[in-house]
């Protein structure tokens, strides 16, 4: 009862105010409507149309309503309804209350989807949706509907009030707030002092640049009647550092000079150039005057005050270095440069003379010379030019850091190898090679791998100085895709592997390495490979010698003493089972022939017998005479003639006596003779025959 009293008073309100044109109001996005069907829980709420202009209702699911009056509506939704409920008869629909669905996106607190009521505005929106962030660029506020963009200055309201600047909002409009174009294309937090600090200027056309010596150089907005020293005000005045007298003002692409100076002295407005929309100021450094005379001595490069010292003839080296404040932290201590008036440049090595290394001798410095310092090298970004050749060693090939680097005679072999951050991983040091600068290069190469797992005297590390090169070999990675890294690999540290492996190809070798190695290393041999027969070809004697390794009876017995010793320069073959005849001998293999499954010919050894050679040639045929199976024995050292033996296939099934099996030998032959040759069978043909005969000549007497 008091449900449907509420219905009436809020139907009553807003039939009151919409009188005037209730028969033309249709439903809209975000309107909130009542439905009344006796006896219905899911119906004792209310329903508010979706921006796709839908309503979900319970057990029909989305009905399009937009559009449509409410007797309209009514009369769609009753016909739908009436398909899931019964007491359809008294279904009322009401409209409760009308909203307005718009989105609010951009500089906001919270964009979205925002519910208004019908007297909703632009603010009221901005309201819901946490107002502007800092940033937000409110002049130039946009609204979209339906793709028609309307901008208004929602700034401009603020300051007057005026309502009359916001724009009238209606369902599913779009209210967008852009951002400002002083916060740039980086999303960051709003600091207005910053920007203050670097410019107010907004529009790229007509702001005013200035730049140079100034306190706080940056965009400002442009002024009519501003004038230069306006504009240098806003920038925070002229640095100490600042030319004051060449001044340049650019004024629609025409250079003027100003002299700042020269006004302030006299006055004079004339010699100001005016200032015009989109106008730049520069104020330059002041040139300061380069000190020369007859008492001055010259510090230049990584010191922390280079510049012209005064000083008397037989100035102390320390003294004139100490004024200027020493070296810096990217000093090149080990360099020093003292130039003469005359021309004359003398090295001076000040931190092997701090560490006491060497004889060195403090310089003497006249008047008129100059003290350079120079850069060090830098390791993130090398230049060669900064190291001469003579005092240079280059190291190259499988290290961490390849490249060329300064050489101390207090350094060794290991502490060059150390300052390029020492071989990589896949770096081949027992290769390693040492180029000396101007001599043959051909030297035994040095095995590092040996001499750390071995140890061994420092005194047998090489040799090197300056100008020498260290060459660090790479191992080949991959022996498919990467061929063309084998020119990096010398054939006499390499093992050839061909035939039927995972991948053939020319590997690494050494003297630690065993021949299941160097076959793992190729992925061993795959399905097709015939492992009884691997031939290792040893080219590293003075004569080519082939040794055959059955790796089958190895992984059978595991007896060591069947795996080959190879060396640097080997071949190994691993070729293919159940290849071509022609690439079988003929005396290593035995024929079958005749009624089995797979007649051919097969390799054959003294571990086999006939019951092998008929298992691999798929056992005979159903057809099979099993009682005569030939075996033709070829003639051999201990029978000089050929000989047949006949096996009875079928007796042997009966009472098996493997000691009576036929004696098979490679190159032997097999025959499985048809029942068609059988005694009964040639006899069953003759009495055939002879009935055939016997008919006829029965006939021919009837006749």
């Amino acid at each position: 009862m008091i449900r449907k009293l509420l219905i009436f008073i809020l139907v009553f309100i807003f039939t009151v105010n919409t009188h005037t044109h209730a028969q033309a109001l249709k439903i809209r996005p975000g309107d909130v409507l009542m439905l009344e069907l006796p006896g219905e829980e899911a119906f004792e709420n209310t329903f508010q149309v979706k921006r796709d202009g839908t309503l979900s209702l319970p057990e029909v699911g989305q009905i399009l309503i937009t559009g449509k009056t409410v007797e309209d509506a009514k009369t769609l939704l009753k016909k739908v309804l009436g398909n899931e409920y019964r007491a359809i008869n008294d279904f009322e629909l009401y409209l409760i209350e009308r909203r307005l669905t718009v989105q609010v996106l951009g500089f906001v607190e919270t964009p979205g989807i925002i519910d208004l009521p019908e007297d909703g505005n632009i603010q009221m929106a901005l309201q819901r949706a946490g107002g502007a962030t800092a940033g937000a660029q409110l002049d130039k506020l946009q609204l979209n509907r339906n793709g028609d963009i309307e901008t208004f200055d929602y700034k401009k309201y603020l300051d007057t009030g005026d309502f009359s600047i916001l724009p009238q909002i209606e369902s599913l409009d779009v209210i967008f707030v852009p951002a400002s174009p002083l916060i740039g294309n980086v999303q960051m937090d709003f600091d207005a002092a910053t920007l203050s600090a670097s410019g107010d200027g907004s529009e790229a056309n007509t702001a005013i640049k200035v730049f140079g010596e100034v306190l706080k150089p940056g965009v400002f907005s442009f002024k009519e009647g501003n004038t230069v020293v306006d504009m240098l005000m806003r920038a925070g005045g002229v640095t100490r550092y600042a030319g004051v007298e060449h001044i340049r003002v650019i004024n629609e692409g025409e250079p003027k000079l100003f002299d700042l100076k020269a006004y302030l002295d006299t006055g004079d407005t004339a010699r100001m150039p005016k200032i015009t929309a989109g106008s730049t100021l520069f104020v330059p450094i002041q040139e300061e005057e380069i000190k020369s005379g007859l008492r001055t001595i010259y510090v230049m490069g990584e010191v922390f005050k280079p510049g012209a010292y005064e000083a008397s003839s037989g100035s102390a080296f320390f003294d004139i270095l100490a004024n200027a404040g020493g070296p810096t932290r990217f000093a090149e201590t080990r360099q020093l440069r003292i130039i003469r008036t005359t021309g004359k440049v003398d090295a001076f090595d000040l931190q092997a003379y701090t560490e006491g290394f060497g004889d060195h001798v403090v310089p003497t410095i006249s008047v008129g010379d100059a003290i350079f310092v120079p850069e060090k090298t830098d390791m993130n970004e090398k230049s060669w030019l900064k190291i001469s050749p003579s005092r240079a060693i280059r190291v190259i090939g499988a290290v961490v850091k390849p490249g060329r680097y300064e050489w101390g005679n207090e350094m060794s072999f290991l502490d060059i190898l150390s300052h390029a951050g020492g071989p990589t991983q896949d770096a081949d040091i027992s290769q390693i090679r040492i180029i000396k600068n101007g001599q043959d290069s051909r030297d035994k190469p040095f095995d590092l791998g040996r001499f750390i797992t071995e140890g061994g005297d420092f005194s047998l590390l090489p040799n090197v100085s300056a100008g020498d090169t260290i060459v660090v070999p790479e191992r080949p990675r991959d022996v498919i895709d990467n061929k063309a890294r084998w020119l990096r690999q010398a054939q006499s540290n390499s093992i050839y592997v061909f035939g039927q492996v995972g991948q053939p190809g020319r590997y690494a070798f050494d003297d630690k390495l065993h021949f299941l190695d160097i076959l793992s290393a190729a992925d061993g041999p795959n399905q097709h490979a015939d492992i009884h027969q691997v031939k290792v070809t040893h080219r590293n004697g003075n004569q080519t010698k082939v040794t055959t390794v059955d790796l089958g009876l190895y992984f059978e017995t595991g007896d060591e003493t069947l795996l080959p010793m190879v060396k640097s320069g080997d071949t190994i073959y691993i070729p293919e089972k159940n290849k071509p005849w022609l690439d079988q001998k003929k005396e290593q293999t035995v024929r079958i022939i005749g009624s089995v499954d797979k007649p051919g010919r097969y390799k054959f050894n003294d571990q086999m017998t006939v019951l092998d050679l008929l298992a691999e040639s798929g056992g005979p045929t159903q057809t099979a005479y099993l009682e005569k199976i030939m075996i033709v024995n070829i003639s051999t050292a201990d029978h000089h003639q050929n000989a047949s033996q006949v096996f009875n296939f079928e007796a042997f099934v009966k009472h098996p006596n493997f000691e009576r099996l036929p004696i098979v030998r490679a190159g032997d032959t097999v025959y499985v003779p048809d029942l068609s040759s059988s005694n009964w069978n040639i006899f069953m043909g003759n009495v055939k025959d002879v009935v055939s005969i016997v008919s006829l000549v029965a006939i021919t007497g009837g006749l």
